[in-house]
């Protein structure tokens, strides 16, 4: 009787002569480039160093592409969007200390939002682990243990027969719902070391599902069914598991408002009868959702933003499910369905039944018009302004990636995506610079579109070595830079909060000149003409910087009833 875990792959005879007759000349930096390329990565990101040589040597042996940032924590970004927009495991290469612990910030950024990246950083010698030697240049006395606290999960290597399989455990870890960050380390001498291995091929790094369980399902599509006043609310994790349009087909189904996260941007058509945009940092919006009384969360922790900052207070019956099981129930009590959105959204399709009612769009417009007002009484023409020439200059179906920057926070709030996984920022995290290495990252997954990067003056400055990358790569990257002369979200916080405002104030170059030092078109727009110069700029090949000297306030948000 055979069992088909019995069952081995048998090589061909013309493997089994190019296993024994290996090339000569590789070393383990080319197990490492051939493990990715036979995982399907096309192109990696990085910075080299000095214990990471091995690896880089390799990529000149290979057909992998090439992308090299300035700034670790830069190509990190770059990575993060790079996985956002193909939904595959992004490369980033890294050297030792330093040069690893520089990206820890966008690997908190990729992790807050599921953001595919395979970090594999370089390590000491063999020699200085464990207790041997010590004094090595980048030395840490346990390098991995400052990245278990952010990554999903962390692959030493100590051998060079461990890389294949280390790197396709990382790659299946960072592909498996909640997609995330994760890290692999390599010695130096490992990756130095000639290597008589064969060549890599057969690989099997299958992400694991992950399906609801159905008696969940269950109850969630009898609680769905029968609700007077159901409504949802659509996080990121529609966007990563591409389940907007099963999302959709849902909501009409039940005839079901949703209002999407800032991460969840693009999950709901904007202009649907149904949509409750984004306003989520608004009572009218808060109030609506509390009255629901069925409430389905889909791919969303329901965190401080996404809760009006933990002043939603449901009353009605609440579904959630969420692929990180950390995040289930972990704010409000629920029906909790650990389970990837796209499956277990497939499964309420398959057993909720149609309701009728008429009344659901009338109530949702009802909602956007307080909402309207609310906006309208605050005077903020110039902000609407603003962002109304970015949304008309930038075509449809072209990302977008914000920094952390007032624009960007209306942006959450007011900006029509046009389509699933176009709009991103650094709203996980909320770390400065995202914007612009971001940007990058996407343009070199999708080449034939524009792509748009915003950021004020403050977070514009974390990146400008990144236009010698958008220069040498000839990236298609529009930089739309909002100089206001300082932290301008800062400068409101602290001046609420104190009356004043303190270490906000920045001397900054002129942008404009300094992206044409690095031989990149700039311009400086006015409110008038920004979207005419925006346009432009989008339309013609390669990097551009447009900058918009103005002083933007952010409109009230009111968490109180």
């Amino acid at each position: 009787m055979t069992h088909d875990h019995d069952l081995v792959l048998r090589p061909t005879p013309a493997q089994t002569e190019a296993a024994l007759n290996p090339p000569p000349g590789r070393n383990g930096g080319d197990l490492v480039v051939e493990t990715l390329a036979g995982l399907g990565a096309t192109t990696v990101f990085g910075l080299p160093g000095q214990h990471a040589l091995g690896m880089f040597d390799a990529l000149r042996r290979s057909d992998l592409a090439y992308v090299g940032l300035r700034i670790e924590n830069n190509a990190g970004f770059a990575a993060d969007a790079y996985g956002r927009i193909t939904g595959e495991a992004a490369p980033l290469l890294l050297s030792t200390g330093p040069g690893a612990l520089t990206s820890l910030a966008a690997l908190q950024e990729a992790a807050a939002a599921s953001a595919p990246v395979l970090a594999i950083s370089s390590q000491i010698p063999t020699a200085g682990l464990g207790g041997g030697r010590h004094g090595y240049l980048h030395e840490l006395p346990d390098q991995a243990a400052s990245f278990r606290g952010v990554v999903k999960s962390v692959h030493p290597v100590r051998a060079q027969s461990q890389i294949p399989s280390a790197i396709a455990a990382a790659w299946k870890s960072a592909l498996t719902a909640p997609h995330g960050p994760v890290w692999v380390e390599i010695p130096q001498d490992v990756l130095l070391a000639e290597t008589h291995l064969p060549v890599v091929t057969a690989l099997d790094a299958t992400p694991e599902e992950l399906p609801p369980r159905p008696e969940l399902t269950a109850v969630a599509a009898d609680l769905l069914s029968k609700a007077e006043r159901p409504a949802i609310i659509a996080g990121g994790g529609v966007v990563r598991s591409d389940a907007s349009g099963k999302l959709r087909a849902l909501a009409e189904r039940l005839r079901a408002p949703v209002v999407t996260t800032f991460g969840g941007k693009g999950a709901f058509p904007w202009t649907h009868p149904l949509s409750l945009q984004s306003w989520l940092e608004d009572r009218h919006t808060t109030d609506f959702l509390e009255d629901a009384d069925v409430l389905l969360v889909v791919g969303s922790g329901l965190g401080e933003l996404s809760s009006n900052y933990h002043t939603f207070k449901p009353r009605g019956r609440v579904v959630q499910i969420e692929a990180d099981l950390g995040k289930l129930e972990s704010n409000h009590p629920a029906l909790g369905i650990h389970a990837d959105a796209r499956l277990a959204l497939q499964a309420l399709l398959e057993t909720v039944d149609e309701r009728t009612d008429e009344d659901a769009p009338r109530r949702v417009r009802e909602v956007l018009d307080q909402v309207g007002e609310r906006i309208a009484a605050q005077e903020l023409t110039l902000e609407q302004d603003v962002l109304a020439s970015v949304r008309r200059a930038l075509p449809a179906g072209s990302p977008s990636f914000w920094d952390m920057t007032i624009l960007a926070y209306w942006a959450w709030s007011a900006f029509d995506p046009r389509g699933a996984n176009t709009m991103h920022s650094a709203q996980g995290a909320g770390g400065l610079g995202y914007g612009f290495p971001a940007a990058l990252g996407a343009a070199a997954a999708d080449p034939t579109r524009p792509v748009l990067a915003v950021s004020g003056d403050g977070g514009a400055l974390y990146s400008i070595a990144e236009l010698a990358t958008a220069r040498q790569y000839g990236l298609d990257v529009t930089w739309l830079i909002v100089d206001d002369g300082g932290y301008g979200i800062l400068r409101e916080y602290m001046t609420d909060a104190f009356g004043e405002p303190t270490a906000t104030e920045l001397t900054r170059p002129d942008y404009v000149a300094l992206a044409e030092s690095f031989g990149v078109p700039g311009v400086r727009t006015t409110p008038e003409t920004l979207e005419a110069d925006l346009a432009k700029a989008l339309s013609e090949p390669g990097p551009s910087v447009v900058v918009l000297p103005a002083v933007l306030r952010m409109f009230a948000p009111t968490h109180l009833g």
